[in-house]
């Protein structure tokens, strides 16, 4: 809130008399007065009326009026000389000369004597000569540079405080990269001094804060720190605002930010103003903000129009646009670059980029990589394809990790297979879930038989993964999952799961259905059933259509479907099929 008029009045009122009782003092030979009257001319911008009282109160020793007189030789251009008022105050016993002097030798690239005097000023207790002497110590590496800066942090600067943080902040991020467990210790001083800094007015501690809260899930804190930080010019805590209000569902709000951060530059705040335009149906809009993006350095721009350009059809601009973002090390650009080649036809210039994104560390690369290789005949090729898959798998890619376990599975090392397939499983994989079931399945001990609707059994493991990937629509679990319910007497749960396989399609589904519905006296339903089976190329089925047709004294009709059942295998089938149909024809040509 700003003073009223009459207190700032008052104000001057009070600094003009006390300036007159100064300058009697002065007049009067008070050195003192002298050096405070001098000290009062120069912040005003006097600095022709500050000189001479300065001279004169540092001609009678004054310390505090030789630093002064430093400072006003300074401003006007005469270093040196300004220099030599500074060492006499320094000498003397004055912290703030001896910063000036730190300060004035740095500038000149002498670093011994500023450090000389820096730590003098610092020694003595002076925020400022703290501050400088760390900042000095850090540019050289030196180890105290914490030391000098937690000491300017204590005694409240507030970009001490931020660049504490900061050098804690890399700290721990250090650790974690070496393999080691972030220090939780650091990361809390860390918050500790970037809140500090934040609550002195520093915009970017306040940004830094924000994300810690943020990322704490504390959002409405991260918010507030955000939204100070943004009113205080720093774009970043704008943009970040405008993702923190998107994600509370506030997209109008979120787009002012974003429109502000943009405005000022900010690439990641046009891209996010981009997707939003291009969410509406937008396009134009879009692509200007992608384009804003772009111009402001980030890569994401080139990419989000080449994704754009796709989806609209424009093939040889988004490879344009992909080409751009991939040249300028975008991984995901260069493995969309790479995808869009592939569709082409031009296997021999995607490979390079899936490589290029894969060694970047893109996941969906890798994996891209080994469907490439593995598409290839030699066995080089195939170890090559496994290779990536692994890596794409080590990361958590879900199809990759079922490739791993196929690949295992065949190469006989069962135990792989299934570390594999349980990720690929565990991460949502229909197939993976089948295929770990059946490696369980094959390890189960035989279950004991049962009738058809006797009470069911508690079920397996195995049971549970067929279900998983049964419930999802694989028609092969399906069909297991009724069989396993049948041998368990659930008459009711296996006719319908191969009714569902069936529906969709399975042809080993139609034919189990039949059985059961023969079993259960349904023999006309089950021909239907049968039909479709053997239509679809099962052999038992089309032997079964036989038996039916011969039973009800369809002879010709028999014999048709025991024709079929010959041609469709296997070979038991096929044999039981030709004498049937022998015996048909026999029976026919009586």
């Amino acid at each position: 809130m700003q003073p009223s008029g009459p207190v700032e009045a008052g104000e001057a009122a009070d600094d003009a008399a006390e300036e007159v009782r100064q300058r009697l003092a002065a007049e009067a030979g008070d050195v003192e007065a002298m050096s405070v009257l001098g000290a009062m001319l120069l912040r005003r911008g006097d600095l022709d009326g500050a000189e001479s009282h300065l001279r004169a109160a540092t001609a009678a020793g004054d310390r505090a009026a030789a630093n002064n007189l430093g400072v006003l030789l300074h401003q006007r251009g005469y270093g040196d000389e300004a220099a030599g008022w500074w060492r006499i105050a320094a000498v003397a016993g004055s912290a703030a000369a001896a910063h000036a002097l730190g300060r004035y030798h740095r500038e000149r690239g002498d670093e011994p004597a500023a450090e000389y005097w820096l730590r003098q000023s610092a020694e003595q207790g002076h925020t400022l000569g703290a501050y400088a002497l760390a900042d000095l110590l850090e540019h050289r590496n030196d180890p105290k540079a914490e030391q000098w800066m937690r000491v300017a942090a204590e005694r409240g600067h507030r970009e001490a405080a931020y660049r504490l943080a900061r050098a804690l902040d890399r700290k721990a991020g250090h650790a974690q990269e070496s393999g080691a467990d972030a220090d939780a210790a650091l990361l809390e001083e860390a918050e500790q001094w970037y809140r500090q800094a934040a609550a002195r007015g520093h915009r970017r501690g306040a940004l830094h804060l924000g994300a810690i809260l943020e990322k704490r899930g504390e959002l409405k804190e991260a918010g507030r720190w955000y939204l100070t930080s943004a009113k205080d010019g720093e774009v970043r805590a704008a943009c970040a605002l405008g993702f923190l209000l998107r994600d509370a569902g506030d997209t109008e709000n979120a787009a002012l930010w974003w429109l502000r951060a943009a405005q000022e530059g900010d690439g990641n705040a046009a891209n996010a103003l981009g997707a939003l335009h291009a969410e509406r149906g937008e396009q134009q809009t879009a692509e200007r903000w992608y384009r804003a993006a772009m111009d402001a350095g980030d890569d994401n721009g080139a990419y989000n129009l080449g994704l754009l350009c796709a989806e609209q059809g424009r093939t040889a601009q988004a490879e344009q646009w992909y080409r751009r973002a991939a040249y300028a090390g975008h991984r995901e650009a260069a493995n969309a670059l790479a995808i869009l080649l592939l569709q082409v036809g031009d296997a021999a210039g995607a490979e390079p980029w899936f490589s290029k994104a894969a060694e970047a560390g893109s996941v969906d690369a890798a994996f891209n990589l080994g469907i490439l290789f593995a598409g290839r005949d030699s066995r080089e090729d195939a170890a090559e394809a496994l290779r990536w898959y692994e890596r794409a798998a080590a990361a958590g890619h879900t199809e990759a990790a079922l490739q791993v376990g196929i690949a295992r599975l065949r190469d006989g090392d069962e135990l792989a297979a299934e570390r594999h397939l349980r990720c690929a499983a565990g991460g949502g994989s229909t197939e993976a879930a089948y295929r770990l079931a059946t490696v369980l399945d094959a390890r189960r001990p035989p279950a004991p038989s049962h009738e058809l609707g006797e009470p069911a059994h508690e079920k397996t493991e195995c049971e549970e993964w067929y279900e998983r990937a049964a419930s999802q629509g694989h028609r092969r679990a399906q069909v297991r999952v009724g069989m396993l319910a049948a041998a368990r007497g659930d008459v009711v749960e296996a006719a319908r799961w191969y009714r569902e396989a069936a529906e969709a399609g399975s042809r080993n589904g139609a034919f189990n259905l039949g059985l059961l519905l023969a079993r259960e006296g349904s023999e006309p339903e089950a021909a239907v059933w049968w039909t479709r089976a053997a239509d679809a190329g099962h052999g038992r089925a089309a032997l079964r259509l036989a038996l039916v047709y011969a039973r009800r004294g369809e002879l010709a009709e028999g014999q048709r479907w025991a024709d079929r059942a010959v041609t469709l295998g296997p070979g038991e089938v096929a044999e039981r099929a030709a004498r049937l149909r022998d015996a048909l024809r026999q029976e026919l040509s009586a």
